[in-house]
Parts: structure tokens; C-alpha cells; sequence
């Protein structure tokens, strides 16, 4: 019976290290496999990575571009007929309620409505953001849609 205690690998599918600069019986001292002389001889003895041999490195040559906006504002989107998918008739929806209803993650980030999908429901809307879409949708099913500040 095969116990997972007991369990190897087969008769010579293991090998052991080799362990280099161990003396000439090793098979591998001496230079340990590493040559004669030269700078791949030496201890530390490689260039840096990206080092091209003094020809001006790839990451030099190229242009630097872009830049980061500290100021962008990220928005957790939500669509109609999510909306409509997940909550009941005359619902306040707001970013807490979106988060129990699993369609955003926390609180802390804005929530944007967007118009994708039909919505028959008359809902109470109430985020950061609207999209023109959204909001004609919403309020044409007799719904309202407020916009909150944060």
C-alpha cells in the first residue's frame, strides 16, 4: 500500500548538485567552470544588465513620454440596467446601496451613471456623476437623479 509518507521519486530522476570549487575530484575546481582570466572570471565580475558594451543602452536611446495626472479623478461606473437588474421599484439608490448590491467596491470612490440598457423601474438615484444618457432614461421611467458632492 503507497502511503504519501513514504512516497519517492524514481531511481534516478534526481541529481545532486554540483558543488563547485570543491577540489579537483569534483570534477568542477580550481577555476569552478568559470574559464581562465576576464572580467566573467572574477568575483562581481559582470556588467550591469543593460550595459551594451559602452553603445549608448536601449533605455537611453529611447524617448521618455507621457506623464501622470495627480489629479484624475477615478469613477466607479454603473449602468441603467444594472440599476434595474438589482433593485426594486422606487429604490434610493445610493453608493452605499450600490456597494450591498455588489455592483461597486467601497464608498470611497465617485460613482458615475451611465446609459447603457433600459430602465422601466422608478428609482431614486443619487451619485456623483451623471452621463446626459443616463439621467434622460431615469427620469423618463419617473424616476430622479440627484448629483452629490464628493
Amino acid at each position: 500500500m503507497n502511503e504519501l509518507s513514504r512516497l519517492k521519486p524514481p531511481a534516478g530522476a534526481v541529481r545532486k548538485r554540483m558543488r563547485k570549487g570543491r577540489g579537483p575530484g569534483s570534477g568542477k575546481g580550481k577555476t569552478s567552470a568559470r574559464g581562465q582570466k576576464g572580467q566573467k572570471s572574477r568575483s562581481g565580475g559582470a556588467p550591469p544588465p543593460g550595459f551594451e558594451g559602452g553603445q549608448m543602452p536601449l533605455q537611453r536611446r529611447l524617448p521618455k513620454g507621457g506623464f501622470t495626472n495627480i489629479f484624475r479623478v477615478e469613477y466607479s461606473e454603473v449602468n441603467v440596467k444594472q440599476l434595474e437588474a438589482r433593485f426594486e421599484e422606487g429604490a434610493v439608490v445610493d453608493p452605499q446601496g450600490l456597494v450591498d448590491a455588489g455592483l461597486t467596491r467601497n464608498t470611497r470612490q465617485p460613482v458615475k451613471l451611465l446609459g447603457n440598457g433600459d430602465v422601466t423601474k422608478k428609482f431614486t438615484v443619487k451619485v456623483h456623476k451623471v452621463s446626459a444618457s443616463a439621467q434622460s432614461k431615469v427620469e423618463a421611467a419617473g424616476g430622479t437623479v440627484e448629483v452629490i458632492g464628493g
